[in-house]
């Protein structure tokens, strides 16, 4: 499943991975990775940071993502969500909050 998603990625996912990726915010960060019953767009254990990026569809299922969130956080995970309208349209804001997030 997760090798399917990484080879069916979003435009916006794959901008912000290659941002994300090679440590280039000094934190090795993994794309669609499996925590619990959940795949997460990206992830950081250093610092235990998720961030999901969420399109047009994650209006119909906002439920759902609540409940990702909480599990997550029963975990002593971060969650940062972003929609692919802020990669497309600020792409620079969504790593600087990231990276304010790794600190």
């Amino acid at each position: 499943m997760r090798k399917m998603l990484r080879k069916s990625a979003t435009p916006q996912e794959i901008i912000l991975w290659s941002r994300l990726r090679r440590n280039a915010l000094g934190c090795k960060f993994r794309r669609q990775h499996s925590i619990g019953p959940y795949i997460v767009d990206f992830y950081c254990s250093e610092k235990r940071l998720v961030v999901e990026l969420d399109g047009w569809q994650h209006n119909e299922q906002a439920e759902h993502d609540m409940e990702r969130t909480k599990y997550f956080e029963q975990l002593g995970l971060r969650v940062l969500r972003f929609w692919n309208d802020e990669v497309n349209e600020n792409l620079d804001n969504v790593i600087l909050d990231i990276s304010e997030h790794l600190k």
